[in-house]
């Protein structure tokens, strides 16, 4: 393929995968408004010969499918198609440049919208995380239409300081800490909705929007257990960019404004992990920190790239 088809191929696969959330996007909200089946807790049975009422957590025969059940499936499956196509996209991408796709603000937004995607689907794996899909292909969804409208550019040769292996690891270890701080977000965004809603109508039995999502608790649960993985890889990729700056610029750290904000961002996220193990700052405030933490790694990316002139300033945009 000449460079002409590599580049209209990515640009297709990228679009097909805009198409593809956008379906997905309306099957989740269809499933989102029909209700969830929940799964079967563990229910109080009477042992034989034991004269006494234990907990015994049973398998239950899967409930009937119903019309929300099944268009989460169809959202599902759509995610996973839309994985493949963004996957697709940005490794033609790389063809074309001939280099990693990731050196340039368009490059990377893809690239973080294939992690976003990647962890919300690995999650999936081992647990039912389709009652998330809205909360996480919307965001997605317009993520991509801002890389394709406002930052999109041509791929060109990366500036001397990019020339590096480093370039791999430090930005491969960034894009899945972005999908994990995207997908923390999600859930501790959810954690404080959830909080509220409960505390106006209790836990068992709330209504609304609050039914098709789980208990707040198990929401801030599985955002720590998000955060608790992205955090040390987090740390790493700090770590690989202070070697980088030392190869690039003879200086291991510069207090330049990228370095300053991804350390802000590595305070905030050890904040938090420090809040979820002192008892008076869990839930809602350990939830905002995530948010904070969101918040300023996306700060990092667009602030410095586009509004600070810095060292980093090779947005291509």
């Amino acid at each position: 393929m000449s460079s002409v088809q590599l580049a209209e191929a990515s640009n297709a696969a990228v679009y097909a995968t805009m198409v593809t959330l956008a379906l997905a996007m309306v099957a989740f909200a269809v499933s989102f408004a029909s209700g969830r089946v929940r799964p079967v807790a563990a229910s109080a049975a009477r042992i034989e010969g034991s004269g006494s009422t234990a907990l015994l957590t049973r398998e239950e025969p899967p409930p009937p499918m119903t019309a929300g059940r099944r268009a989460a499936n169809i959202g599902m499956s759509l995610t996973w198609l839309a994985f493949v196509l963004l996957l697709i996209g940005v490794v033609l991408r790389g063809v074309w440049a001939g280099r990693v796709p990731w050196g340039n603000m368009y490059e990377f937004s893809i690239s973080a919208a294939l992690g976003v995607l990647g962890v919300f689907l690995v999650m999936s794996i081992r647990r039912d995380l389709r009652w998330l899909g809205l909360f996480v292909v919307l965001p997605t969804l317009l993520w991509l239409g801002l890389a394709v409208t406002v930052l999109y550019t041509e791929a060109a040769q990366l500036v001397p300081a990019l020339k590096s292996y480093w370039l791999v690891i430090h930005v491969a270890a960034a894009i899945i800490c972005f999908g994990a701080f995207t997908f923390a977000a999600a859930t501790a965004g959810l954690a404080l909705a959830r909080g509220r809603v409960e505390r106006r109508q209790g836990t068992e039995d709330v209504v609304g929007w609050a039914a098709h999502v789980p208990t707040r608790t198990r929401l801030e649960r599985l955002t720590n257990v998000v955060v608790a993985f992205s955090f040390p890889l987090w740390t790493f990729a700090v770590v690989a960019g202070a070697i980088w700056a030392e190869n690039a610029w003879g200086r291991y750290w510069g207090w330049d404004p990228k370095e300053t904000w991804a350390f802000i961002t590595w305070v905030i996220f050890a904040a938090y992990l420090h809040a979820r193990s002192t008892a008076g700052w869990r839930g809602d405030r350990a939830s905002w920190i995530v948010l904070a933490g969101w918040v300023s790694f996306l700060i990092n990316y667009f602030g410095v790239n586009i509004f600070v002139n810095s060292l980093h300033s090779y947005a291509g945009v």
